[in-house]
């Protein structure tokens, strides 16, 4: 299959898991597993980030392994951890029998390692999609330590020596840029921006997701959502929060919004505004005119 058809396919594939993907992304995701290397996307927060792993799981029909990454996160919540209960249920049971001494070959072999998301990843059978989200929240250290796994695929636990990929996983790194990430990580991955949506991408994304939305209102939800977010907002609206007041209003019987009343707008908006800063900034008049715009 040709690089022109292998795009179209995947995008059509990604549509069906729900995923509205531009070409330049897909050409990415393409490359991404040609050659076994990370894609490291970088974007605002809600600009559809994490759904990108979720709709490749679902198009190669395998598994999502998710690793949350936050300050403070180390080796053991990400790799492995020792079942020490365990192991000292193991060590009273062989006193109390009279076996010999559990050695240290035993006692840490592999029925008593609990596999974090990193470990659990290289020991699949078949490929699966391993997700670092939001990998900027994690810090420098952490970061280093993730280059020989996103490098070799493989990782070191110093009681049993060096764990070598089964399968090389699908890895995706997620940033929102809330601080630079190292020359060293950004070498060893693909990279691609993901801007909020143009006004033809959320409107496509809504009536995927949700079908029965009249295109009108779709319209509507949409021009709203993108006019919010040219607003200085403390926390602009993602595509999650437009899908959110969607359906909220779907719930709520508006088929349009020149046939919603003012007070059931603003009642609905605690789906898309987020903090009581940006509550108090979209006054009545402010709504109205955005109404009046999205029309």
């Amino acid at each position: 299959m040709d690089q022109r058809n292998a795009t179209a396919g995947l995008q059509t594939q990604l549509a069906q898991a729900g995923y509205v993907a531009e070409r330049n992304l897909t050409v990415t995701m393409l490359l991404m597993e040609s050659i076994s290397r990370p894609l490291l996307i970088e974007g605002d927060p809600g600009t559809g980030k994490t759904e990108v792993a979720k709709a490749l799981a679902k198009v190669r029909n395998t598994k999502l392994i998710r690793l949350q990454c936050y300050e403070g996160l180390d080796t053991y919540n990400a790799l492995y951890e020792w079942n020490y209960q365990r192991q000292l249920l193991a060590i009273k049971r062989a006193e109390s029998s009279g076996a010999a001494a559990l050695d240290d070959n035993e006692l840490f072999s592999a029925k008593y390692l609990l596999k974090r998301p990193l470990l659990e990843a290289l020991t699949q059978p078949i490929s699966p999609v391993l997700l670092i989200d939001e990998i900027d929240r994690a810090d420098a250290a952490f970061e280093a330590f993730l280059l020989e796994l996103l490098s070799d695929y493989q990782v070191s636990i110093p009681e049993m020596g060096t764990i070598t990929a089964q399968t090389i996983p699908f890895v995706v790194l997620t940033s929102n840029g809330t601080r630079d990430l190292s020359d060293a990580l950004r070498r060893r991955c693909l990279y691609h921006f993901l801007d909020y949506p143009s006004f033809e991408k959320e409107l496509a994304i809504v009536q995927t997701r949700l079908p029965s939305l009249s295109r009108k209102l779709a319209g509507q939800i949409v021009e709203f959502a993108q006019s919010l977010r040219r607003f200085d907002l403390k926390k602009k609206p993602g595509i999650a929060e437009t899908l959110d007041w969607a359906a909220a209003l779907l719930g709520m019987g508006i088929s349009t919004l020149d046939d919603a009343g003012a007070e059931q707008i603003v009642d609905s908006l605690a789906t898309l505004l987020k903090t009581r800063e940006d509550v108090l900034a979209m006054d009545h008049t402010t709504i109205s005119r955005l109404v009046a715009a999205a029309g």
